[in-house]
């Protein structure tokens, strides 16, 4: 079933007004949660990043099934009325596991992007992705749920995620490690490239210098967010006040957090799950 149906606005879940918990392994999610907080302005948001056990990629799926259990509790004691999973890795092991154990909405990143990415694509789409989502084959399957005949290329690319949560983004490790990872695809001919980690887009554009103007790059964040949108509808109010929730190194996060949202993180707490 696809995430438009599961989260019309009528479903008895749905709590319009309660905060948006969007969670995933470390400050990959904050991708997600950009492009939430963009199109719903004056809607709160719960960010809970595990960064005591992150990457998950590289995990057992039943591991990250648990971990992302336990992440859903908490944020279910917060009084979440929906249930955002930012980390692609969560989404193909533990998506169906959430939605049978919650009674609130949730949306996994997966199924759009790989929408956009057949809306773009003119045949052969690469995915770079942690091992655990390649693994998986969750975007293949989802692509070609969409449409059969596009080609679909998985790639892992498991040291995206650690060059992100360093601030390695924009160094020139971070391009030789695109590079390597990249060439394979370039050479497979891809025309559309699905950033299959929402830790990747912090390093987009690194992977833009490496794959040239003529491929298409698909980041589900966007779209993921405009599904979140659509089903919350317009909510008025005052600006609200975000919360961030770490499992550890606080203060790395609010460094890293800060660079990338552009402004500071307030209302940041050390939880246990």
């Amino acid at each position: 079933m696809s995430n438009t149906k599961r989260l019309r606005t009528h479903d008895s879940g749905l709590r319009t007004s309660a905060p948006i918990g969007v969670f995933d392994s470390g400050v990959g999610g904050l991708t997600v949660f950009r492009e939430i907080a963009r199109a719903l302005p004056r809607h709160p948001l719960i960010y809970l990043g595990d960064s005591a056990r992150v990457p998950y990629g590289t995990k057992s799926p039943q591991t990250v099934v648990r971990y992302s259990l336990e992440a859903a509790d908490h944020l279910l004691q917060r009084g979440i009325g929906m249930l955002v999973v930012a980390c692609n890795t969560a989404t193909a092991a533990a998506l169906p596991a959430l939605q049978e154990h919650l009674t609130i909405p949730v949306i996994g990143v997966v199924e759009p992007g790989a929408r956009a990415a057949v809306a773009r694509t003119r045949g052969r789409i690469g995915v770079i992705a942690t091992e655990g989502t390649v693994k998986s084959k969750a975007y293949s399957r989802a692509i070609r749920a969409i449409d059969a005949k596009v080609e679909v290329i998985e790639c892992a690319a498991p040291l995206f995620v650690p060059l992100a949560e360093e601030g390695w983004a924009n160094t020139h490790v971070a391009r030789e490690v695109a590079g390597i990872y990249l060439e394979p695809l370039i050479e497979a001919g891809i025309d559309t490239l699905v950033l299959g980690c929402t830790h990747y887009p912090i390093l987009r554009g690194t992977i833009e210098q490496v794959v040239g103007d003529a491929v298409a790059i698909v980041d589900s964040a966007e779209t993921t967010a405009a599904c979140v949108a659509e089903a919350i509808g317009t909510t008025g109010g005052a600006e609200p006040r975000h919360q961030f929730l770490v499992t550890d190194a606080e203060e790395r996060f609010r460094r890293i957090a800060s660079e990338f949202l552009a402004q500071e993180i307030d209302h940041l707490e050390l939880v246990s799950l």
